[in-house]
């Protein structure tokens, strides 16, 4: 549908919507862009307090996955009126106390009455025009890096279902609620030829957009990737995201398996993740991130899963 959009030539839009980038990125000077993002959805968790902070924390993870400092934020919220205030009080407080740990102003925001709690965040950020980590950046020889475990989404599901340990639960809240800041800090330290962050598309979606935005392929080696605790029971649940089933349409006919899939595993790189890790190409690696697979110069498919 994008295709349709009208475009008007503006030398100082670094980054549009042209792309699959995590973020919008415009020059106001030789030494200074914005990095613009908005990003929304619904409840993920039951506490309304924590539900606001992991949906400020989702918001800001586009500016750090551009390598930006985000600065200011306006929040989006959907309410039905029929609602408790005292919940929507408790989401814009868990959303406001994020934001402060972020080091990011609220300036305001816009509200709609509707049938179902949807809130998140427009972030504003900085960064030096010559230092912005697109997802098109990734070279070959990099090594290839991701800063967070997978699973959120299958453990939420199995959590509405009343399937999900209360330790898994409380793992994937701590990992959604960690900010991507000191990643984006160690991958700036690390030289990073690209960057974006995994949530929604799950882990081969984002894969996928990187590797042909940079013209290279992306091999993973499976047992690697970091999981969540209780992931891979969740998976086995059959505790499957509606998302990731959309995910696998998408990106599935650009995968190249070495090895035999192993199901419950193959799963999870599909699996849509909220307020996930970044996924980086470096020359090196750095504290916090693990080493998942490389960076080949393109072969046939843009993606390899090594089993």
């Amino acid at each position: 549908m994008l295709k349709s959009i009208p475009r008007w030539a503006d030398e100082n839009v670094l980054v549009g919507f042209d792309t699959a980038d995590d973020a919008g990125v415009y020059k106001l000077s030789p030494e200074c862009a914005l990095v613009q993002t908005v990003d929304f959805f619904t409840p993920i968790v039951d506490d309304p307090f924590t539900f606001g902070a992991i949906a400020a924390a989702n918001s800001l993870s586009d500016v750090y996955a551009m390598g930006g400092r985000p600065i200011s934020a306006l929040s989006i919220l959907a309410w039905p009126t029929r609602e408790d205030p005292e919940d929507l009080e408790a989401i814009l407080r868990g959303g406001a106390e994020k934001m402060h740990e972020a080091g990011c102003s609220i300036l305001g925001g816009h509200s709609v009455a509707d049938d179902e709690i949807k809130f998140g965040y427009a972030v504003t950020g900085l960064i030096h025009p010559d230092r912005v980590n697109r997802n098109a950046g990734a070279r070959a020889g990099d090594l290839l890096l991701l800063t967070k475990p997978l699973g959120t989404g299958v453990i939420a599901t199995a959590a509405k279902r009343g399937s999900a340990r209360s330790e898994y639960v409380d793992a994937a809240i701590q990992s959604m609620l960690t900010l991507n800041r000191t990643a984006c800090d160690e991958m700036l330290q690390a030289s990073a030829n690209g960057c974006t962050d995994v949530t929604g598309f799950g882990l081969i979606g984002h894969a996928l957009e990187m590797a042909n935005a940079s013209g290279v392929t992306l091999e993973i080696q499976t047992q690697a990737v970091p999981l969540l605790p209780g992931a891979l029971d969740c998976s086995r649940q059959g505790a499957l995201a509606g998302g990731l089933k959309n995910n696998r349409e998408f990106a599935g006919s650009c995968v190249e398996h070495s090895g035999a899939p192993a199901t419950d595993l193959d799963n999870l790189l599909y699996d849509p993740q909220t307020s996930g890790g970044l996924l980086v190409s470096a020359p090196q690696t750095f504290p916090g991130a693990t080493v998942i697979g490389r960076v080949l110069p393109r072969q046939q498919k843009p993606l390899r899963l090594v089993w």
